[in-house]
């Protein structure tokens, strides 16, 4: 049962994957086409993907309908807009023969592509608008709810924790960073990672702007580079309650009464708003009784747990609970939606340019790393899938209206060149510049997709002995 679970599961998802990630490239081709037909302009091929032909038809319209055998994006030949043989092989006509295309029909069809993907994102947010999406406690939150006292650098080293060195705590509710207000926990950390401040010395720096005791703080931080992906980190994990989902019958929880619903709020004078603060104190003080405040039925209620000492070979963080996150669904604007997806665009690309900041291209993530989240998604939750296409493609409207050549903003930038000085460039120098950047683009997918490997391979391994056995229970959603 488990295994056919697992492969209804995964045809599941390959079939979001076509349906969604292969969707928003057709979307974006089709918007085109459409506007290459409207503007009267020449159309040769309509193609998802690059490469040889792997399928296709020829329509009664004279235009070659195929899908490619690289799944790397796709593309209309239009012989009036570019010449691209490098890209899209030999063109059906011969564009010296066809009528020169204005600068507003140029403008029209190359712009066309990101407008189309801009309509099929805001169509999917108004879904995801009235369906809700699911957002686990965690990560609707900006409260600190673990300061870790060490991270680990990219070399397995470990080094004082940036967070405890400020001084941030547990329950400080981090309200900006570097001036960037928040709204949830991807937001801190996207803010956090695609930072570009600097010390006098140096050193990596991000303010944070925390509420304590209801009062602003600003508190600088050091980041360092750590991890695999060597990003910017502090050592701070986002609070949410610890609600308890079972126990164990005859352990050591039960024996000192707790129930499923319980919410922990504390171990001795300890706040516990994450499983590694619970883990971490527990561990500690595994030879000595334990005060749990808990909160049942809406009543406080103070418990002891007894020393755990004599139960030699036990996880000293497993006294017999599991837990439970909360969810709940967000009912966003389609206009919010897009302003955050905006922000993050933009967080990235500024980050990118920026030579302070710790951001480089094999930090992005080509259609492989892509195709790894869609999977993710949909074995997760459709509404998950729903809210990654919208990312997608407002990152593929932002992505080809760059004024780089082979992008839709590179063809842009030549028919405004043109239009400028009173005359078309030479169809030479576009045709060289058009391959120069053909290779660089598709050098950059193979070297973005490397580390998409890369990262996909490492993440399916099971973790070191160490950590594994340091690890907490993972909670259970629950809604």
């Amino acid at each position: 049962m488990d295994l056919l679970s697992f492969i209804l599961s995964n045809i599941w998802a390959v079939f979001l994957i076509i349906l969604f990630f292969g969707g928003s490239i057709f979307v974006h081709e089709l918007g085109h086409f459409l506007a290459a037909r409207r503007r009267g302009m020449h159309i040769d091929r309509f193609s998802i993907g690059f490469g040889p032909r792997m399928f296709g038809w020829k329509g009664k319209d004279g235009v070659e309908y195929r899908v490619s055998w690289l799944p790397l994006g796709g593309y209309v030949a239009l012989p009036q807009l570019a010449d691209l043989k490098g890209l899209e092989g030999e063109p059906g006509a011969d564009a010296d023969t066809l009528p020169q295309a204005g600068y507003a029909d140029k403008m029209i069809v190359a712009s066309a592509g990101a407008f189309f993907n801009i309509l099929f994102a805001f169509a999917l947010a108004t879904v995801l608008w009235v369906i809700g999406q699911p957002v686990s406690s965690d990560q609707a939150t900006t409260q600190i709810g673990y300061v870790a006292s060490q991270i680990e650098l990219p070399d397995r080293t470990p080094v004082p924790s940036p967070a405890r060195e400020a001084g941030l705590q547990v329950g400080d509710v981090v309200k900006a960073i570097d001036g960037h207000k928040l709204e949830d926990w991807q937001d801190l950390l996207q803010t956090l990672v695609t930072g570009t401040q600097r010390a006098l010395d140096g050193r990596r720096k991000a303010v944070f702007t925390i509420e304590r005791d209801g009062r602003l703080i600003d508190v600088t931080v050091y980041p360092q580079l750590a991890g695999d992906e060597k990003m910017r980190k502090v050592g701070i994990a986002p609070a949410y309650n610890l609600i308890v989902h079972s126990v164990d019958p005859g352990s050591a929880a039960a024996r000192a009464g707790i129930q499923p619903r319980d919410r922990i709020l504390s171990l001795d004078t300890t706040r516990t708003l994450s499983l590694q603060t619970y883990g971490e104190y527990l561990g500690k003080h595994r030879d000595q009784a334990v005060a749990i405040k808990l909160l049942r039925d809406g009543t406080e209620l103070t418990l002891t747990l007894p020393p755990r000492g004599k139960d030699q070979g036990k996880d000293p963080a497993d006294i017999g609970l599991a837990f439970s996150y909360e969810t709940k669904l967000v009912y966003e604007s389609p206009f919010k939606q897009f302003a955050s997806h905006l922000r993050k665009t933009w967080q990235t690309l500024a980050s990118l340019i920026n030579p302070h900041s710790d951001i480089g291209i094999s930090k992005l993530s080509g259609p492989v790393g892509i195709i790894r989240v869609f999977h993710m998604a949909a074995q997760a939750d459709f509404r998950l899938v729903l809210w990654f296409t919208i990312l997608v493609n407002i990152n593929l409207a932002v992505f080809n209206l760059l004024p780089i050549p082979v992008l839709d903003g590179g063809h842009m930038l030549f028919a405004t060149i043109g239009k400028l000085r009173g005359r078309a460039l030479p169809a030479t120098f576009i045709a060289s510049t058009q391959s120069i950047f053909v290779v660089l683009l598709f050098s950059m997918i193979l070297y973005v997709s490397f580390f998409d490997v890369r990262r996909w391979a490492r993440d399916t391994q099971p973790p070191p002995p160490a950590a594994a056995s340091q690890a907490t229970p993972s909670p259970t959603p629950t809604k």
